[in-house]
């Protein structure tokens, strides 16, 4: 079927890339779960092996029902090819690896997943590669950051958990001017609501274990290129072997040859195809995330108890102005951050919750919640805590989709305990 007749995301993200015909009429593709693929004579074989066919080896390499899931999300995020990969965790290291080596050092803004800093700041390290974090939203801290050992600029769309927004279209304008690609992680948003490589990032990084299943039920992550950065500088001489091969793009065939077969980091079959089935509903989901979040940060400044809220939608916040003029209009993301005085009250009204689900995940159809400080960044030090903006007092919450009038009576039921 043809995406050339649909513009609107919410038709494009179940049709894009629908293939009934090819799958015997069914409407979602067939689960390929095998580990190698059968090919009638040697001569194919080798010819795979050269690249001479699209065919398939080994589902380390490629699968039938992981291409599906490329395509859909390369096109929905405007990108021209896409590596899915295990986890979203896969996908920024295979997406940083293939641009780094031995001596080189990034740029990047301080408002990080756990796991992203603790890759950036710790174990790139011991690989003598250096990770130069400022402030997210201050884009001349960025740029001054920069020498001539700098390979990458890389910011997240809305900044977990801290909520704020950097500006990607002048971080990729700064980018572009001292001939470095942007990588964004734009998890918290997902193409509905903001598509980077329309405001000039390069590389766009997804956990699909997010928003794009919808249901905690899969993990998985994507690596998505535009396609449209020179990599024909000298910033990226080991590049040049694959423009050879696949020309604009190159780091995507850098990223699946050199790292993603090498390293294991395939997803699978099965995950692939409960993250197609959830995207059939995501454009609806997000519409309720968004709204419910919104109702959620507003209720929330109205308790006393609430000491503080991060949320990009609120009139106060900081990043409101740049969220405003960056997103798409429909909201301001489903994840927002509040505080209640002390970890000893966060706990007591965690364990107030009756409808809540206290767990490490976000952007479940289910309302989530977590203690970050004691949780996710527990083996960090207090220092480091701090310049990530994470505090004893804070409380991450990712909205749901269930009727927001039962979301904030069981918040508001939870807070009259503390």
């Amino acid at each position: 079927m043809s995406s050339a007749k649909y513009h609107d995301f919410r038709t494009r993200v179940i049709h894009e890339c629908q293939s009934p015909a090819d799958w015997e009429g069914a409407t979602l593709p067939p689960i390929y779960q095998s580990a190698a693929n059968l090919h009638q004579t040697a001569e194919n074989l080798s010819d795979t092996f050269a690249g001479k066919t699209g065919d398939h080896i080994y589902m380390r390499l490629t699968n039938p029902t992981n291409q599906v899931l490329e395509k859909k999300l390369a096109s929905l995020e405007g990108g021209a090819g896409a590596v899915a990969t295990s986890s979203g965790m896969a996908a920024i290291t295979n997406a940083c690896m293939a641009l780094l080596r031995a001596g080189d050092e990034f740029v990047t803004g301080n408002s990080l997943f756990m796991s992203s800093y603790v890759l950036f700041a710790n174990i790139f390290k011991k690989y003598d590669i250096t990770a130069r974090m400022v402030e997210s939203t201050d884009m001349a801290a960025l740029e001054e950051a920069i020498n001539d050992k700098t390979r990458f600029i890389y910011l997240e769309t809305i900044g977990n958990p801290k909520m704020d927004v950097p500006n990607l279209g002048k971080a990729a304008e700064i980018a572009h001017r001292h001939g470095l690609p942007l990588l964004v992680d734009s998890t918290l948003a997902t193409p509905y609501l903001c598509r980077p490589i329309e405001l000039g990032a390069d590389i766009v990084i997804h956990s699909t274990t997010k928003y794009f299943s919808g249901h905690g039920d899969a993990t998985g992550g994507v690596v998505i290129d535009s396609g449209k950065f020179n990599w024909q500088n000298d910033r990226f001489p080991d590049l040049k072997p694959f423009i050879d091969r696949k020309g604009p793009l190159a780091f995507l065939d850098k990223v699946w040859r050199e790292h993603h077969i090498n390293f294991g980091t395939t997803q699978a079959p099965l995950h692939s195809y409960l993250t197609i089935l959830g995207l059939d509903t995501m454009a609806l989901r997000m519409e309720r995330h968004l709204a419910n979040a919104h109702k959620v940060a507003e209720f929330l400044t109205t308790r006393p108890e609430v000491k503080w809220v991060r949320y990009p939608g609120l009139a106060d916040s900081p990043s409101h102005q740049t969220a405003s003029g960056q997103f798409n209009g429909q909201g301001f993301g489903g994840v927002l951050s509040f505080g209640l005085g002390s970890k000893e009250e966060c706990f007591k009204f965690i364990n107030s919750l009756k409808m809540v689900y206290n767990l490490a995940n976000l952007g479940d159809c289910k309302t989530l919640i977590i203690h970050p400080y004691s949780s996710q960044y527990l083996s960090f030090d207090e220092q480091t805590r701090q310049k990530l903006s994470i505090t004893e007092d804070m409380i991450r919450l990712s909205v749901g989709i269930e009727a927001v009038e039962d979301i904030c009576d069981d918040i508001s039921q939870a807070l009259d305990t503390i």
